[in-house]
């Protein structure tokens, strides 16, 4: 490795790096992916919304606008390839007032814009025969038919699973210290030593605007906005099968009642800028927030178990758009400023990404003879797992064994995630493969017997 010169190292192993990392990689680049984590997805891309989104609301003319809707048909297409959980719930905007009542018939223009025509404005009583549960006082509402569920966790495991297979290098545990850009050849200095290439692609995330300087640049500052939400038991998943939206105001999207493609329910995000960019925890004012906000949209929500709590950093900048920018001299590209929208985006950047390179010289000609999008296990609960597979417990009898009640995750899934080509290092990066310890319990019964395995494994 130190003596290799990459063609292209994609620094960020969340969502966008490795969409990224897996376009460059159907060409005959050389490719590496660098992130300073012990795993891919362990920032920004673990905790989000995991919604899929059509674009409707996008603010129209801009980066943002155009590629959301091409990320949307992209990942569609590849998440039915891998095997990734996703689910067409729809959505439905609901207004309260009626200042919000009168911004809907703009947000349906906004959405005609952005080239997306299926909303249509529906009276009260359409609203609550969609969602029977809403609180009392909605005015009124509009449908958005595509929004859809997602699982993050597993799309962007396949995206780095099927940049190893193409041949990228993913380099974890790779923090970078400093940058030195040559005539021909960049050395990125990290905590696993030198790393060399000849074009560097920005991803990083909630670090993108501090590697943007280490390239002698200013053009944005990251603001971590953190958003928590509240997840219920699968016994509210009943209440609601549809994802429920805010009307948009200047403050934010505000806070959405939504199904998870695991079979829960969430309600949040917060919105709250912070200093901290490693900053995910809870807080008492946070909680305080959400369920005041889930009083008045979904009292009977409330009654339901509260089985987990978290908090996610989203990329926000001083600017209303993505900031995507190339730098040839530099043979650098950014790709910053990526917020909630990133998810659905991801492939669509990485496709605008391999363009904006082409159009430096940089010969990103698709090669032939490449595998297959690999087949990643489901963890949705749309589809069918192996503890309610009898061919599949025939087969291999551990995929009967559950080790995880709440989540019905057997000793195969687990074993599988550990013999993987890019296995979990810890808890939460075995949580994302496989939901163990995610449930009702949150780990109180299973989690002895998974600390073992885990143990063993880390041997």
């Amino acid at each position: 490795m130190r003596n290799q010169v990459f063609d292209v190292v994609v620094i960020g192993g969340g969502v966008v790096g490795c969409a990224v990392a897996r376009e460059l990689s159907g060409s005959q680049l050389s490719v590496a992916l660098l992130e300073a984590k012990d795993d891919v997805g362990d920032a920004t891309s673990k905790a989000n919304t995991a919604i899929l989104h059509t674009g409707f609301d996008a603010p129209p003319g801009t980066l943002e606008a155009q590629l959301v809707p091409r990320g949307y048909q992209l990942l569609t297409g590849y998440a039915a390839e891998a095997g990734i959980p996703v689910e067409r719930t729809g959505a439905v905007l609901v207004a309260w007032s009626d200042e919000e009542l009168g911004a809907l018939p703009g947000l349906r223009d906004k959405a005609t814009t952005n080239g997306y025509q299926s909303c249509e404005l529906i009276t009260a009583d359409a609203v609550y025969a969609m969602v029977p549960a809403l609180g009392a006082g909605a005015l009124g509402g509009m449908t958005v038919p595509d929004e859809s569920i997602i699982c993050p966790w597993t799309t962007t495991l396949a995206l780095a699973t099927d940049a190893l297979a193409r041949g990228v290098s993913v380099l974890l545990r790779h923090d970078l210290l400093s940058v030195n850009v040559g005539e021909s050849v960049t050395t990125l200095s990290t905590t696993q030593g030198d790393v060399q290439c000849r074009w560097v692609v920005n991803a990083a995330g909630l670090g993108s605007d501090i590697i943007d300087r280490l390239f002698g640049h200013d053009r944005f500052t990251i603001v971590p906005r953190r958003g928590e939400l509240l997840v219920f038991d699968k016994l509210a998943r009943q209440l609601v099968d549809t994802i429920v939206l805010p009307v948009p105001t200047l403050k934010g999207k505000g806070v959405l009642v939504s199904p998870t493609i695991y079979g829960n329910v969430m309600l949040g995000p917060t919105s709250e800028d912070r200093s901290d960019r490693g900053d995910t925890s809870t807080s008492e004012g946070g909680f305080a927030y959400l369920l005041d906000k889930g009083r008045r949209l979904m009292p009977m929500l409330l009654d339901e178990e509260v089985t987990a709590s978290y908090a996610g950093l989203r990329a926000a900048t001083e600017h209303p758009d993505y900031v995507v920018a190339i730098d040839s001299a530099k043979r650098y590209l950014v790709l910053g400023g990526i917020r909630s929208t990133g998810l659905t985006a991801s492939m669509a950047l990485a496709e605008h990404a391999t363009t904006l390179l082409q159009e430096t010289g940089v010969a990103t000609t698709k090669r032939s003879g490449l595998p297959a999008a690999p087949r990643m296990p489901s963890i949705g609960e749309q589809t069918s797992r192996p503890f309610a597979s009898a061919e599949a417990i025939k087969s291999d009898p551990a995929y009967g064994n559950i080790v995880c009640f709440c989540e019905r995750v057997t000793m195969g899934e687990i074993r599988d995630a550990f013999a993987g080509p890019l296995p979990p290092s810890d808890l939460d990066g075995l949580r994302r493969r496989t939901r163990a310890t995610m449930g009702r319990c949150q780990g109180f019964y299973c989690g002895a017997q998974i600390d073992k395995v885990l143990r063993g494994a880390n041997r």
